[in-house]
C-alpha cells in the first residue's frame, strides 16, 4: 500500500516535533516551520510518518 505524506503549511506553527521525530521526512524552514523532504513514502517510512502525524499538536500532517 502506497502512502503519501501531506503537510498543511497554513496549520503548522513550528513546534518542531515532526522534524525532531522524523528528520528523514521533515526539515524546518528559516522561520522554524516544517517542510516535507518526502511525499511518497516507502514501506520503511510508514512508522515514522505515523509517529509524526500522531505528535503534531496542530494536526497539520496527514497521510493519504
Amino acid at each position: 500500500m502506497s502512502l503519501r505524506l501531506v503537510l498543511d503549511t497554513e496549520k503548522c506553527t513550528g513546534h518542531g516535533r515532526c522534524y525532531a521525530l522524523a528528520p528523514d521526512l521533515f526539515d524546518s524552514d528559516d522561520a522554524g516551520r516544517s517542510v516535507l523532504l518526502v511525499e511518497d513514502l516507502s514501506e520503511e517510512q510508514h512508522a515514522l510518518a505515523e509517529r509524526a502525524v500522531a505528535n503534531c499538536p496542530e494536526q497539520a500532517i496527514t497521510l493519504s
